[in-house]
Order: C-alpha cells, then sequence, then structure tokens
C-alpha cells in the first residue's frame, strides 16, 4: 500500500495545470502546422492565436515534416495514435478477463469430473 506523500503547494499548482492543459487532437495539430506553412502569419502570431508555446509548435512541425519524410522514402509503417492504443489496451484487458474465465470454468469442471469418478 503507498503511503500518502505531503503535497507542498508547487507540485498542487503542477498537478492542477497538468490536469487542466488543453489536448489538442492530431487534426488540429496539422491544422495549425499546415496554417504556418501558408506563411499567412508569423509563427509567433500563429501561437499567440492558438495559445500555444512556440517550442511546442516547433516540435509539433518537426514531427508533421519528419512522418512527410518517412512517407515520401516509401516507410508506409505508422505509429498507432492514442486513441487507438487505448482501443487496443481495452480489447486486451478485455480478451484476458475472457480468458481468465474460461480458465477458471475449465477448472471448476475439471474438478467436478474427478469428485464423480
Amino acid at each position: 500500500m503507498k503511503t500518502p506523500r505531503k503535497q507542498t503547494a508547487e507540485n498542487y499548482i503542477k498537478e492542477i495545470r497538468r490536469k487542466s492543459r488543453r489536448i489538442f487532437s492530431s487534426e488540429q495539430k496539422i491544422q495549425i502546422v499546415m496554417e504556418a506553412l501558408r506563411a499567412e502569419m508569423s509563427i509567433a502570431e500563429l501561437c499567440r492565436k492558438y495559445s500555444i508555446n512556440e517550442s511546442q509548435f516547433y516540435k509539433w512541425n518537426k514531427e508533421f515534416l519528419e512522418a512527410g519524410k518517412k512517407r515520401l522514402s516509401g516507410d508506409t509503417t505508422r505509429e498507432a495514435t492514442s486513441d487507438e492504443v487505448a482501443e487496443l489496451r481495452k480489447e486486451n484487458q478485455r480478451l484476458k478477463e475472457m480468458v481468465a474465465d474460461l480458465v477458471l470454468r475449465y477448472d471448476i469442471v475439471k474438478k467436478s469430473l474427478s469428485i464423480l469418478e
């Protein structure tokens, strides 16, 4: 059992910021990067418009360009999105529970058959 840690004010604020952080979908990230590529406004203005840090934008931009480079070079494998990973984890958990249930039923049937003999 975990022992409760004393939460400092700084940690409390960090936790609130972490939980209230906006999550951008991949489509939103692509839209923002594409808007920057059109060069209709500066990167600083674009980041202010979407209330994101410039370093975050440059990270998305780099990921976008790297993915395009991989795709054009013939690398057809792609990484799963976080939604796909979450869905696969749910399915994995469901299958594990089914196997556990079947093993339990098998043990019950096996024991009941051994009693009858």
